[in-house]
C-alpha cells in the first residue's frame, strides 16, 4: 500500500502538472479506487498487530488489572440493589451499645445473655463474629455453656504466621468453627472471598460464612460435594473457582478456593437489631425464628470496616463492616442454592484474548473504511460505547469479562489507523493542492479539495448557475506569425506565451477554462458560487486587473521576442460579467469543465469587436455589466452602445486604459 501511494504521489508531481479540473476529478477517483481496492496496508497491519500483542502482554503482566477492577466496581454500583435477605439477621454492636453497656470488648456474660435471649426464639443458626480465644470475664463459664448448643458457630483467624493467628474458643468443636479472614485485592478492596483452604499440615479450614450456610442448608437435605474437576458443588449449583486470571484479574493470589462476591446491595444485606435491644427483648421474634443470626461489631471504634466495590472515592462512610461482608457471602451461598440466584462466571483465557483482538480489529477496520478522520474518531468513541454497553449487558448476566483491555485496543489500534490516514490525507492534499495550483488560485484549489467526496462519488461537477466574469483573449495576426514558424517552433513559442498568461490568470484568482489555439478563456467566480454583490464586484475587478497585467507582461515578451527577430504581438481582451452555467460537459469517455451561457458569447464578441480598432499593445474591452461593478477604480473610454455580432440589443462598451 505504501508503495502504491508513493507511485500515486510521484505521478502527481511529475506527470500531471498541467492537469485541468475535470482531469483532476478523474485522477483523484483513480487514487480513491486504488486505495479502497487494497486491503489495509502492511505497515498499518504490522504496527496494529504488534500493538495488540503488546496490549496482551501488558495485560498478562497485570497492567490492566487496576482499570478492570474499577470498571467492575462501576458496573456493580450501576446495578439495582436487591432487597435484604429475610433469612438472615444481623445483631450489631454499635457505639450506642458500647456506651450503654459501659464495656469493651463485650464481656462473656453479656454475650451469654444475648445467646440465651436469641435461643428462646429458635434461630436455625447463630454465628458469633467476635474473637473469643481467651476468657473475657465475668461470665466465662456461662458463655462456655451456651457454646455447647449445636447451632452456634464461632470464628478463628488463620495465618501461616502462628503469631498472627487467632484461635477459636477452646471448647468449640472443629465442625462449628470457621475462619473469618477477609481477602483483599491489591488495591485493598474486598471483591472475592475464600471459601476454604488448606494449611501447611494439609488441614482443611472452612470459611465462617460457608459454615453458616452449610448448617442452614443441611435441613434442606443439601450437602457439599467435589466434582471430578475438583470444583465445589452444593446441590445442583457449581461454585466456579476464581483463578488468578479470571475476568479482569491477571495477578491475584489464587491460593485456596475463592469465589467472586455477588453483593446483594450496598446498604444492608439483612435486617438488623442492636445487642441492647436483644438484651431488653425489644424486637420482633419473627426476625429470629428459623433464621441465620450473625453477631458482630458495626461500631466505628472497632475498626472492623473494609472497602468494597461500593466504596466510591474511598470515603469512610462507604466502608462495609466485617459482619456485613460475612452476611453478604452467607446470603450469596444460600440464595444461589435455594433461589437460583446467579453466581459470577468467567470466560476461558483464550476466549478473552479473542475478545480483545476482535474489538481491536473491528476498531482498526472501521477507521480504515471511513474517509474523514474526525468521523473516524467519532466512530471510535461510538465503538467504545458499544463495547461498554455489551460488556455491561453481559455483566448483568453475571459474567465478568475484560473491558479495559479491549477498550485500550479500540483506542490504540483505531488511533493508529486514524493517524496513518490523517498523515496520508495530508500528504495527498499537499500534492493535489500543488497540482491544482498549476491552474487555479489557492482559494479555488482548497474549495475543490473540500468538495472532493462529491466529485469522487459522482464523477462529475453538477450544473450550477452562477454570476461570474468571463475573460476572452486572442492574438492579432496570429496566422501571419504561424506561417513563419515550423510547427515545433510554433508550439514552443505558443507554450511560452500561454504559460505566462495562465500564471497571470491564476495569480488573479481565476480559472483557465480552455485554450482556443492562441486564445484563452478564463473565468472569475467559479467553481465556488458568489453570494454577495461584493464578491461579484471583486471577481470583475480581478478580471480587469488580470487583463492589465497581461498587457504589461506582453510588453516584456515583445521586447524579448524582438531581440529574437519575432514581430511585435498584439492582443485583444473581452470581459463580461453575467450569469453562466458551469459543470461537466461530455460523456463517460470524454468530460470537460464547461462554462456556457449568453455571458460567454458576449465576452467573445467583445474580444472580436472591430478588430482593426486596436489602440496599444493590448486592447481591453468591457461591457456596461462589468463596468458597474468596478466603482470607478479604472480609467476607461466609453465607445458607446455598440451592436455586437449576434446580439439584437446594443451593449455598452468601454475601453480600459489603466488604473486610476
Amino acid at each position: 500500500m505504501v508503495h502504491e501511494c508513493g507511485e500515486c504521489l510521484k505521478l502527481i508531481e511529475t506527470g500531471l502538472m498541467a492537469i485541468k479540473i475535470m482531469e483532476f476529478i478523474h485522477f483523484f477517483q483513480w487514487i480513491n479506487k486504488k486505495i479502497n481496492s487494497l486491503a489495509m496496508p502492511i505497515p498499518v497491519i504490522t504496527v496494529s498487530g504488534i500493538t495488540i500483542l503488546g496490549l496482551l502482554f501488558f495485560r498478562h503482566l497485570g497492567g490492566f488489572q487496576p482499570l478492570e477492577v474499577r470498571v467492575f466496581d462501576g458496573m456493580m454500583r450501576l446495578r439495582s440493589d436487591e432487597v435484604p435477605d429475610p433469612r438472615l439477621l444481623i445483631v450489631e454492636i454499635t457505639e450506642d451499645d458500647i456506651e450503654y453497656l459501659q464495656e469493651w470488648p463485650i464481656s462473656d456474660r453479656t454475650l451469654a445473655k444475648v445467646l440465651v435471649s436469641l435461643q428462646k426464639h429458635q434461630p436455625k443458626v447463630i454465628g458469633i463474629d467476635i474473637y473469643r480465644d481467651i476468657p473475657n470475664p465475668p461470665g466465662h463459664s456461662e458463655f462456655l455453656e451456651q457454646l455447647k448448643k449445636p447451632n452456634i458457630f464461632a470464628i478463628t483467624f488463620i495465618n501461616n504466621n502462628i503469631d498472627d493467628a487467632v484461635e477459636p474458643p477452646p471448647t468449640m468443636p472443629e465442625e462449628r468453627i470457621g475462619f473469618n479472614n477477609i481477602s483483599f485485592d491489591p488495591d485493598g478492596v474486598v471483591r472475592h472471598n475464600l471459601l476454604f483452604t488448606e494449611d501447611d499440615d494439609n488441614k482443611t479450614w472452612i470459611a465462617f460464612s460457608l459454615q453458616l450456610a452449610l448448617s442452614y442448608l443441611k435441613d434442606y437435605g443439601i450437602f457439599p460435594a467435589i466434582t471430578e474437576n475438583n470444583e465445589y458443588k452444593l446441590g445442583d449449583v457449581l461454585f466456579k473457582e476464581l483463578q488468578s486470571n479470571s475476568g479482569g484479574y491477571q495477578k491475584i493470589d489464587d491460593g485456596g478456593y475463592k469465589i467472586l462476591i455477588n453483593y446483594r446491595n450496598s446498604k444492608s444485606v439483612a435486617p438488623k437489631i442492636t445487642i441492647t435491644n436483644v438484651l431488653k427483648g425489644n424486637f420482633d421474634p419473627k426476625l429470629i425464628k428459623n433464621k441465620i443470626v450473625i453477631i458482630g461489631t458495626t461500631a466505628a471504634s472497632a475498626k472492623d470496616f473494609f472497602f468494597t466495590p461500593y466504596s466510591l472515592g474511598r470515603f469512610k462512610l462507604l466502608k462495609m463492616s466485617g459482619v456485613e461482608i460475612h452476611a453478604q457471602i452467607t446470603s450469596q451461598i444460600i440464595s444461589a442454592v435455594l433461589d437460583d440466584r446467579k453466581l459470577f462466571w468467567y470466560w476461558e483465557e483464550l476466549t478473552e484474548i479473542l475478545w480483545i483482538i476482535g474489538w481491536s480489529t473491528v476498531s482498526a477496520s472501521l477507521a480504515w473504511q471511513i474517509e474523514k478522520p474526525l468521523i473516524s474518531l467519532l466512530i471510535n468513541f461510538m465503538t467504545l460505547g458499544i463495547l461498554t454497553g455489551i460488556s455491561y449487558s453481559i455483566f448483568l448476566k453475571m459474567a465478568w469479562i475484560p473491558v479495559a483491555a479491549p477498550a485500550a485496543g479500540v483506542v490504540v489500534t483505531g488511533g493508529i489507523v486514524i493517524g496513518y490516514k490523517t498523515q496520508e490525507l495530508w500528504q495527498q492534499q499537499n500534492m493535489v493542492m500543488k497540482l491544482l495550483g498549476q491552474q487555479t488560485s489557492p482559494e479555488i484549489a482548497n474549495a475543490l479539495w473540500q468538495e472532493r467526496s462529491d466529485l469522487i462519488n459522482s464523477g462529475i461537477l453538477p450544473p450550477k448557475t452562477v454570476t461570474a466574469t468571463i475573460l476572452f483573449t486572442d492574438l492579432k495576426n496570429f496566422s501571419t506569425i504561424s506561417e513563419k514558424k515550423t510547427s515545433e517552433g510554433l508550439m514552443i513559442w505558443l507554450n511560452e506565451y500561454l504559460s505566462a498568461m495562465t500564471d497571470i490568470v491564476i495569480n488573479h484568482h481565476g480559472i483557465v477554462n480552455k485554450f482556443t489555439g492562441d486564445g484563452i478563456i478564463a473565468v472569475f467566480g467559479i467553481p465556488v458560487p458568489r453570494t454577495t454583490v461584493e464578491e461579484i464586484a471583486k471577481d470583475a475587478e480581478n478580471a480587469v486587473n488580470c487583463a492589465l497585467a497581461m498587457d504589461e507582461h506582453l510588453l516584456e515578451l515583445n521586447r524579448q521576442w524582438h531581440q529574437e527577430g519575432v514581430s511585435e504581438i498584439k492582443m485583444r481582451v473581452g470581459i463580461y460579467t453575467g450569469t453562466v452555467t458551469v459543470g461537466s460537459l461530455g460523456g463517460k469517455n470524454r468530460l470537460e469543465y464547461g462554462v456556457i451561457g449568453d455571458s460567454v458569447n458576449i465576452a467573445s464578441r467583445l474580444e472580436s469587436f472591430e478588430k482593426e480598432r486596436h489602440p496599444g499593445i493590448c486592447r481591453i474591452l468591457i461591457a456596461q455589466e462589468t463596468f458597474k461593478y468596478l466603482d470607478g477604480k479604472f480609467q476607461v473610454e466609453f465607445w458607446g452602445d455598440c451592436d455586437l455580432k449576434g446580439k439584437e440589443i446594443p451593449v455598452g462598451v468601454y475601453l480600459v486604459t489603466g488604473k486610476k
